[in-house]
Parts: C-alpha cells; structure tokens; sequence
C-alpha cells in the first residue's frame, strides 16, 4: 500500500475538476504525507445513502442523481482519468446549496484510465448500440481488436442482436449503460477474447454510478444524460481543431526524426557496402567464376572451353547416333543397318556426315532412302 500514489491521484483528480460545480476533491496537504501516512483536507457532507438527511436539507435529488451520471461520462472521455471505487462509503453530498448539490469524493487508492483507442471505441459503441447498427458495433470490436481478426462481421453482428435486442423492449430510462458494456463483453469472451483489466474496471465503476443514480432517482434516464456528452466529445474528437492539435503534438517527434535522417541513410549506405565487400572477398576465397569477381571472358571463348571442337564431323554425327563409328555399325548389324540405339537418336548434323551414312545403307527407320528428316542440312 503507497499512500503517496493514493495522495497523487486525489490531486490529479481535483485538478481536472478544478471550479467545476460537479465533484469537489479534498485538498491533499503534502508536507504531512508518507507512505503510509495520508494527509488531505477534512470534509464536512451527507453520505450519498442518507437518502432521508438529503430529502430533509431540501436537496435537488434528480439534479444530484444526473450529476452523478455526467461526472462519471465526463472522467472517463474527456479528462481519461476516472474514481473507480465509486461505492457509497466514499461519497458524499456536499449541500451548502441543496438545489445545486455537489458531490465529494475520498480514498483514491483505485483509479483507471483507458488507451485513446479504446476510449474512442468504447463511445463509438455506445452511441451505435443505442442507434441499433449493430454492423457498426460488430466493426468496431474487430478494429478495437475486442475479438480475433479472422471472425466474420455477419457472425458477430447476429450476436450483438441476439443479446442486445432484449434491452430495448424496455423504455430507455430503465436501459443500463453498465449491463450493455457487459453484453458487449460477453460477446468479446463468446469469440475468444481476453477482456483488458482496465475494461473490467470501468465496467464495474459504471456499474455503481448507475447503482447510486437509481436508488436516489428511480426515473433517471441515463441515455439522456450522457448521450450529449459522448456525442459532444466525439465531435470534438474529429473537428479540425484536435486535429490540429494533435498534429502540434506530432511536432517535436516529427522534427527530431527529420533531423536524424541523414545519420539513418548514411548508417544504412554503410552496412550495405559492408555486406557487398563481404560478399566480395567470400567469393574470391572460394574461387568464384570470373563473372562473379567482375571480370568475365567472351562468351566465345567460355564456349571453346566448355565444349571443344570436333574435328572429324563424321565423328560427331556418329556420336549423335549414339554410335563408335559408321564400322562398328556394320560390325554390330551388317544385314540391318545401325542398331537400335541408332534408330532412336540418328541425327547426322552435316551433308558429309549424312552422305557417308548413307553409302553405307545405314539409316534410320523415319528416314528416306536419301535424307534424313532429322537432319540439320536439310
């Protein structure tokens, strides 16, 4: 247990409301704190489940109830930093001015904050749930990445209508935020998806907030509540002014990656020429060709090399034949010709060689008595 962090969250948490009329956060007097030791300012106020001490001081309770509501709304999108021990014990009623009551808060041990990816898809799925494109909201899990990548929009569109649908057969004021988000989490679990701790938090937080706004106000209409908020924050989430914003905050990053550039491409030049001369030097130690080393005969003469010239054609078409020699064919087949390997492969490339074939009456069987019709000299 560090008290120190529960004293800087109750900080964090009354600067971001700092003269708002919604929620006054206890003063943390520094000097006086350790780590386990908490100093903070002393509040005097009703507790949130003295419903009969607030009916009696005159209290606005339907104004508190939805204040409760946008409190809640209002840590989570706009500020990103929300009390998630929301229980009775650490609330109370401030009512110095029962018909604009403001709400106290103490032990700040448990907070939350969600990724502004989450946060944009967490509003986009309420306001798509309660405009029932439940497409959009199957979209939306599989780009927040609330359930795996290969499942079907169709097979997850039918399950959000299948436990969503039921809701709505009820009037808006009795529909809970915090049962839709458990739905939604149910489907995520459904498609073999691990729900982020955060998630969990804030689904139990909404949860008690909608809890507290019921007992005190059983006709609180949460949806006409927060519906202005969400779509007022998604609206300034996509006007030309946060972009610009956002862009100014890219700024710096952008400018310090320029400015390294040079020293990436040069360190890049570097390691490439290192690679080539490695190469290189691999090469001329195993005796690589002449072409791999950069210096490359004539083709002519790599053809010399590989394939010496005959001198005797007759020799070269006997060899083509599959034969020794135009006598060993007589010797093997006097009466026949060339043999059989002969008749399969006999492919005189020159007249002389042709002509000496012939006169000894050694042919191939596809050939006519006088040409070969596999001849090159034809």
């Amino acid at each position: 247990l560090d008290l120190m962090r529960e004293a800087a969250n109750a900080s964090q948490l009354k600067r971001n409301f700092a003269g708002s009329d919604l929620l006054y956060v206890p003063e943390v007097h520094w000097d006086y704190c350790r780590n386990d030791v908490m100093v903070m300012e002393r509040i005097q106020g009703v507790p949130i489940s003295d419903r009969a001490r607030l009916e009696a001081a005159g209290t606005n309770i339907a104004r508190l109830a939805e204040n409760g509501v946008r409190i809640f709304f209002t840590q989570v999108f706009r500020h990103n930093f929300f009390h998630a021990d929301m229980h009775p014990g650490n609330i109370f009623v401030l009512t110095d001015d029962p018909l604009r009551p403001r709400y106290a808060a103490v032990d700040f041990g448990i907070v939350g904050t969600l990724d502004p990816r989450d946060q944009n898809y967490l509003a986009e799925n309420f306001l798509a749930v309660f405009d029932r494109d439940y497409r959009r909201v199957a979209r939306l899990h599989l780009e927040s990445g609330w359930v795996p990548a290969g499942t079907r929009v169709d097979e997850m569109e039918s399950a959000v209508r299948t436990v969503c649908e039921p809701i709505f057969d009820r009037p808006l004021k009795d529909i809970s935020f915090g049962r839709i988000l458990l739905r939604l989490f149910e489907i995520s679990r459904r498609f073999n998806m691990q729900i982020q701790p955060q998630l969990i938090l804030l689904q139990k937080t909404l949860l008690n907030v909608e809890g507290l706004g019921r007992e005190l106000y059983p006709e609180l209409d949460i949806w006409s509540t927060a519906s202005p908020i969400l779509r007022e924050w998604m609206r300034e989430r996509t006007s030309l002014r946060s972009l610009l914003e956002d862009l100014r905050g890219e700024v710096p990053g952008i400018i310090a990656a320029a400015r390294s550039l040079p020293a990436l491409i040069e360190s890049r030049l570097q390691r490439e020429r290192a690679a080539a001369e490695k190469h290189a030097a691999r090469a001329r130690s195993r005796g690589a060709p002449r072409r791999a080393q950069g210096r490359a005969p004539p083709r002519h003469a790599r053809l010399r090399r590989a394939r010496p010239r005959l001198r005797r054609p007759v020799a070269h078409a006997e060899r083509r034949c599959g034969l020794a020699g135009v006598g060993a064919a007589r010797r093997r087949a006097p009466d026949r010709g060339l043999g059989p390997e002969a008749l399969r492969r006999c492919n005189a490339p020159s007249p002389r060689a042709r002509s000496r074939l012939s006169s000894s009456g050694s042919r191939c069987r596809s050939c006519s008595p006088t040409s070969c019709s596999r001849s090159t000299a034809r």
